[in-house]
């Protein structure tokens, strides 16, 4: 998918097979929520976040136990072919844990380290340090990971009195983002001093407010020229969730600001883990930023459609496309930037589905029972009866075969299908 939104120019930094920067497209993360100790259960969400479409996973590495898996949850991932690397989150005992572990450091395909949470006082830089020198052995990147509510006590102090010394001082939450900002960048530079490759790194600065957020990332952009880790921390549940960090991100990706991002929303009890994934995808895609997965324009409904057939159809056209795009993609080049119309009535619903790459518009209420297809821009026939649903799901791929397949079967039996002579473009 062409954007016409510049990116914020970056160095590269690989993570495995992974490309992070300006010159490769926005990256999708996750992270799992289960015991790491429990290999299986990791595993297993790791492959399902994959399969939905995280291209990182991030796993809590916060015991002995814990470390002692990640080898073997690389190694069952590997034999079931799931190849998504592996981040490791480090907080407090990270240095001991990657010492006491080599295969951990390993398997691993990046480290996230979070400067504030390495120690206190004189411990904090050399348990800091160590962390990068094993990094630097296993020829790993590292995301310095900053967040308010773990911030550098010792900066944040000396910071807040500087400014307090100041003709005309900073508000304090203006300092707290200031501190964040340049813990990020000092941590960079030490890790560099240490021998980390500038081209290892990757930084973020998370706060949980909105404003706060797109206030540290534009400071943190203008003054490194490190791949950016997006996502608004404790975003929360449901609707506030995907609200704060879409509104949140989606500004500062239309300022090019942001090279990967995680949507940390909070799920419900027994909640689907891979819905922050669905987000971070759809926020990128609605921008024009990526292409997951064809999508669907489905009007809201109004008084013209008090059947709910309409909304039954586009909601099983969205779980149809979600379960075939990963097969198709492999076989259908550019099938994931296809436009489908699911359309209530006739007020916009021909035009609309005119529009999309094929469409179907249905009757409203008291409207003639019947429900025209257009196929690139073309009205091609008319289904009625109880079956359309059924119908149209198989048009739609009878299409996809015929026009991104280009395979002369798939186009016979598509015009066949149409009872016409009628075979879209390939």
């Amino acid at each position: 998918m062409n954007s016409a939104i510049p990116r914020r120019r970056t160095r590269q930094v690989a993570i495995g097979s992974v490309r992070l920067g300006s010159d490769s497209p926005i990256v999708v993360q996750a992270m799992t929520n289960t015991d790491t100790a429990d290999a299986q259960a990791t595993a297993r969400q790791v492959e399902n976040l994959a399969m939905a479409g995280a291209e990182l996973v991030r796993i809590t590495v916060n015991s002995h136990d814990a470390a002692a898996q990640v080898a073997n949850i690389r190694e069952m991932l590997d034999r079931r072919n799931v190849s998504v690397p592996l981040v490791g989150d480090f907080h407090f005992n990270g240095h001991r844990l990657l010492a006491a572990y080599p295969a951990c450091a390993e398997a691993l395909g990046k480290y996230r380290i979070n400067p504030g949470n390495v120690g206190k006082g004189a411990k904090r830089d050399e348990q800091f340090c160590s962390m990068i020198e094993v990094a630097c052995r296993y020829d790993k990147p590292v995301r310095i990971g900053v967040n308010w509510g773990s911030l550098d006590p010792d900066l944040l102090a000396r910071m807040m009195d500087a400014n307090a010394t100041l003709a005309q001082p900073l508000a304090a939450d203006a300092v707290m983002r200031e501190a964040l900002v340049v813990s990020a960048l000092e941590n960079a530079q030490r890790a560099i001093e240490v021998g980390l490759p500038v081209d290892h790194i990757v930084l973020s600065a998370k706060v949980s407010h909105v404003q706060d957020l797109i206030a540290v990332y534009r400071n943190l952009a203008a003054r490194c020229d490190f791949p950016l880790h997006l996502g608004l921390t404790e975003a929360g549940m449901g609707s506030k969730g995907i609200v704060a960090s879409s509104t949140a991100l989606a500004v500062l990706l239309q300022e090019g600001i942001g090279d990967t991002l995680r949507i940390s929303l909070t799920p419900e009890p027994n909640g689907d883990r891979s819905r922050e994934v669905l987000v971070a995808q759809q926020i990128l895609q609605t921008m024009g930023l990526r292409a997951f997965t064809p999508s669907v324009v489905a009007c809201p409904g109004c008084g013209r459609t008090t059947s709910s057939f309409f909304q039954e159809l586009a909601q099983q056209i969205e779980d149809f496309l979600r379960s075939q795009t990963p097969v198709w993609k492999t076989v259908y080049p550019g099938v994931e930037q296809m436009q489908v119309a699911v359309m209530g009535c006739v007020v916009n619903g021909p035009g609309e589905s005119r529009l999309a790459d094929i469409g179907i518009s249905l009757p409203g209420a008291g409207e003639h029972p019947s429900a025209p297809v257009y196929m690139d821009g073309e009205r091609v026939l008319t289904l009625k009866g109880a079956s359309i649903a059924e119908d149209f799901t198989q048009l739609l791929g009878l299409y996809v075969a015929a026009r991104y397949g280009g395979q002369e079967q798939a186009r016979l039996q598509l015009a066949a299908a149409l009872g016409s002579s009628l075979i879209p473009h390939a």
